[in-house]
């Protein structure tokens, strides 16, 4: 892909060229050449163009961190999400147990 990318801008900078030194032109309309028919339809195509490996990194970010948070959690000493009860005899007796 970014041979194509280098091949086009080098199209484009020789059309500048042309533009600049021809006996109709001018240096404005080089300038104005290179970024109408260069820079800005090549940086659309190129962001266009690298979409999903954005989105590809982002994933893996999103995954990555979830997976930290789960490591986290995990490495608790009571990572069951409930309360820790005291041992039945001799301590507090059960819910809905008589003593």
């Amino acid at each position: 892909m970014y041979l194509v990318v280098i091949a086009w801008l080098y199209v484009v900078l020789m059309m500048s060229v042309a533009e600049a030194t021809g006996t109709n032109g001018s240096f404005l309309g080089a300038i104005v050449t290179f970024f109408l028919y260069g820079l800005v339809p090549l940086s659309l195509v190129v962001y266009l163009m690298l979409t999903p490996q954005r989105r590809k990194g982002i994933r893996e970010r999103e995954a990555a961190e979830e997976a930290r948070r789960q490591q986290a959690v995990s490495d608790l000493p009571d990572a069951g999400g409930h309360a820790a009860g005291a041992a039945e005899p001799g301590g507090v007796p059960a819910v809905g147990k008589e003593p």
